[in-house]
């Protein structure tokens, strides 16, 4: 074999390398179906990845277990996108307050519209990003990003209602489905991660409020 007249370093490059490809082909329908995020959050499955990194170093890949102490900041999100067309980018808490018993499912926590190509930091921010907070004892959650490609161009987004920072107004029970359906929206693209509680939670609860 190959392998045996390698030396031991190589052999684990070698493998590293392959991990890395087979990771790099991710069939991300099937991801979202395996995880149930179809149906539970929307119904049908993107077919586009979404790279998504963490200033911490971490990367979001197809449920993955993220800790929110590493997830707390906005990353950096990117996709294969037409720069001539625009896009909605929203992230969310599909298992609120559990995945159990999911009440206020779901929880936006990130939602800009209108974003040129894939320059979010262009587009229109709907709703301010913040991190995950499970809340204890309520296990793993699954949060989501989805993108959708704008077929018609820009949207006039003024009937949402804004949501600032750690502002929950506009926030809770929120449908990706509905929301999608109301402005005609085609599923690009997704990614997801779960998290649990760790000791990061209680520092964001304290920051969360209704108005």
């Amino acid at each position: 074999m190959i392998l045996s007249n390698m030396p031991p370093y190589k052999v684990l490059l070698f493998i590293s390398v392959i991990i890395s490809v087979i990771a790099a082909d991710v069939d991300v329908a099937s991801a979202f179906i395996s995880f149930e995020i179809v149906p539970d959050a929307i119904s049908s499955a993107p077919e586009n990845p979404l790279t998504i990194k963490y200033a911490s170093g971490v990367e979001v890949k197809y449920g993955n277990e993220l800790a929110p102490t590493d997830v707390k900041d906005q990353p950096m999100v990117t996709w294969e996108a037409d720069p001539e067309d625009f896009y909605t980018l929203l992230f969310v808490d599909v298992d609120a307050p559990s995945r159990t018993e999911p009440s206020i499912r779901s929880v936006k926590h990130w939602h800009v519209g209108n974003i040129p190509g894939n320059n979010v930091t262009e587009g229109e921010t709907i709703a301010d990003f913040f991190g995950s907070g499970p809340p204890a004892d309520t296990d793993l959650h699954r949060y989501v990003f989805f993108a959708f490609k704008q077929p018609d161009g820009q949207i006039d987004f003024s009937d949402e209602r804004k949501s600032p920072k750690y502002i929950l107004n506009g926030r809770l029970s929120f449908s990706t489905n509905d929301f999608a359906e109301k402005y005609s929206l085609q599923l690009f693209g997704g990614n997801f991660y779960q998290s649990q509680y760790d000791d990061y939670v209680p520092i964001l609860h304290a920051q969360l409020r209704p108005e």
